[in-house]
């Protein structure tokens, strides 16, 4: 009998062990950080696909937006702060707000962008923009290069891709690199637009590879004006990156696809 009794004794036990790490595993999840993958090259060069990141909870406040699967446990938003242009931001994309997307805060409420031979203004100025050094990356499973014309080799032969890579400063000082790759394409001249009250103008690193608030908003595609209540959190560190090449059953195959060099990156 005391036998019996000990193994209830020690299932409890377990059970409220598992069940208080299911707790702080939401909590922490809901409310501090929570973990985000890149499945597009829209952020590229700072985002690239296969990308794994931490993503910051607490910057703008809290809201069912924190909670796994938009559990409407919160009411509105609590702790509220607006972001920053320059921010990296995830959040629920319009019209279904269902979809998790992540973004670069190019204006605020209030601000006129627009978007002219690719240039962006903000309130009638021109955005500081210089070209600095091309963008290279190895051609892998996870990034192809876009057209032949970038595609190129190192000094040991290896299949590169080498775009020309610009950088922006906003108004605020904010900089941050871009890729505008493509002339005269369909997002390089749109607007003027002025960002509704409560809502942000949000753009992707590479220009011509990112749907955002240049066009309406639409399922799966286009964000439009995104409004600030859809906020996730602000993006804040990588924590891993691969090329695409690892096979899951073989661990072997693992750490050569790791692209180190990106692990750590603040934003």
């Amino acid at each position: 009998m005391r036998k019996s009794g000990n193994q209830k004794s020690e299932t409890a036990e377990f059970v409220g062990f598992l069940f208080k790490l299911a707790l702080f595993v939401l909590v922490l999840r809901s409310f501090v950080v929570a973990p985000f993958n890149i499945p597009s090259e829209s952020m590229q060069p700072r985002l690239m696909v296969g990308d794994f990141l931490l993503v910051a909870k607490w910057p703008y406040g809290f809201s069912k937006y924190s909670m796994p699967y938009s559990a409407p446990i919160i009411p509105g938003r609590l702790l509220p702060n607006p972001p920053t242009p320059g921010d990296v931001v995830v959040f629920k994309a319009p019209p279904n707000a269902k979809e998790d997307y992540i973004k670069r805060v190019v204006g605020l409420p209030g601000d006129i962008v627009e978007v002219s031979d690719g240039l962006v203004s903000i309130n009638g100025k021109a955005v500081e923009r210089t070209e600095i050094e091309p963008f290279v990356h190895a051609i892998t499973p996870n990034s192809p290069c876009y057209r032949e014309s970038f595609e190129t080799s190192d000094g040991e032969g290896n299949a590169i891709c080498r775009y020309p890579q610009f950088e922006e400063t906003l108004p605020n000082g904010r900089s941050y690199r871009i890729l505008d790759l493509d002339e005269n394409s369909d997002g390089d001249d749109r607007g003027p637009f002025v960002v509704p009250d409560g809502h942000m103008f949000l753009m992707g690193d590479n220009r011509d590879r990112s749907a955002d608030s240049r066009w309406p908003a639409q399922e799966g595609q286009a964000i439009g004006m995104v409004p600030q209540e859809n906020l996730v959190g602000r993006a804040l560190v990588s924590v891993f990156s691969t090329d695409g090449s690892a096979e899951l059953l073989n661990p072997v195959s693992w750490f050569p696809a790791a692209r180190w060099e990106r692990i750590g990156e603040d934003f």
